[in-house]
């Protein structure tokens, strides 16, 4: 895991978020272990992950840039010593010289196991360890402790988010794991493995995987809020007497109808069939209408054209549609 996550994406602490989102894709379309069986690539492609996670929230990029958390976004601990805390003013474990036996600063520290009333010690296992017991010393009790959790980005194409589905990711562990996506994931959202992260010491669970999602971008459907819009090619004889066309929709093909005398850039819209939204009802899509001209102009709908405009000629951008002069 590298030290430096600006370094592991190659950009400059200054950067823009903007920036440091398109370095990360930059190394994902590359060094993705779907795409590049290198195990370089792969610990690159580790790195700029855990970096793009770091450093999209803002407030953990600012934590670390001031110095509170470490590159794995976990806190910085004071650089304090045993010794230090031993024969602090205060402590009832103090001693004067001798530090053979910190079984009771651990118990008084972690729980020692047994239940001793609300908020008492709890008793531990002897010798947590191994052998003889911390540093050799008899009586050190061991401690359960949970598993860290592992955070990851997850890129995933725009209609696997939006409709829900598997994808399929690698671990850096290199095991293969299932990810159920819901439906309407946003962009940002996170998805937790439970049980998918660093494994536990002593009697204590593994701890979670997270995955941060991005929502690639697609050139047919955009996304605003729970709302999603499309671009669909209408002929000039549809625009011109209306029509009754196909227009795809996240649940299939639906028949959308064309008002006579539609323009490009008219929006119709389509109730529920945008995105699931968090109480469970759903956005509608709004599709932009856009007229395509034929890939050869004959001359027969030339002539038609002229003879049309002698009669019928007029300027849409003296009058805006729908507005005045």
């Amino acid at each position: 895991m590298a030290d430096d996550p600006y370094a592991a994406l190659g950009v400059a602490k200054t950067a823009s978020e903007a920036e440091i989102k398109k370095a990360y894709r930059r190394i994902a379309k590359t060094d993705h272990p779907d795409l590049n069986d290198d195990p370089a690539a792969h610990d690159r492609f580790k790195a700029a992950s855990a970096a793009y996670d770091l450093l999209k929230d803002a407030d953990q990029r600012a934590r670390f840039d001031r110095g509170e958390i470490d590159a794995q976004g976990q806190e910085r601990p004071q650089r304090r010593y045993y010794r230090d805390f031993s024969e602090g003013a205060g402590n009832p474990y103090r001693t004067e010289a001798n530090y053979g036996d910190f079984s009771d600063v651990f118990a008084d520290l972690f729980g020692d196991g047994q239940g001793g009333g609300q908020g008492g010690p709890r008793r531990g296992r002897a010798g947590g360890f191994g052998g003889g017991g911390f540093g050799g010393a008899q009586g050190a009790r061991s401690f359960d402790m949970r598993g860290q959790d592992h955070r990851y980005t997850l890129e995933v194409d725009f209609l696997t988010a939006a409709r829900g589905g598997t994808t399929r990711i690698t671990l850096p562990d290199g095991h293969s794991l299932d990810v159920q996506i819901p439906a309407g994931t946003r962009d940002g959202q996170t998805i937790r493995l439970r049980g998918k992260g660093g494994p536990g010491m002593g009697g204590g669970g593994p701890g979670d995987a997270l995955l941060a999602v991005t929502v690639a971008d697609d050139p047919d459907w955009r996304r605003e809020g729970d709302d999603i819009l499309t671009t669909l090619p209408i002929t000039i004889d549809e625009a011109v007497l209306g029509a009754k066309v196909e227009a795809q929709t996240l649940d299939g093909p639906v028949k959308l109808t064309v008002p006579r005398g539609a323009s490009s850039g008219q929006k119709l819209r389509l109730r529920g069939r945008g995105l699931a939204g968090s109480g469970g009802t759903r956005g509608d899509q709004h599709v932009e209408l856009r007229i395509v001209m034929p890939a050869r102009v004959d001359d027969e709908l030339a002539s038609f054209m002229e003879r049309w405009r002698e009669g019928h000629a007029y300027d849409p951008r003296a009058t805006p549609r729908g507005g005045r002069p």
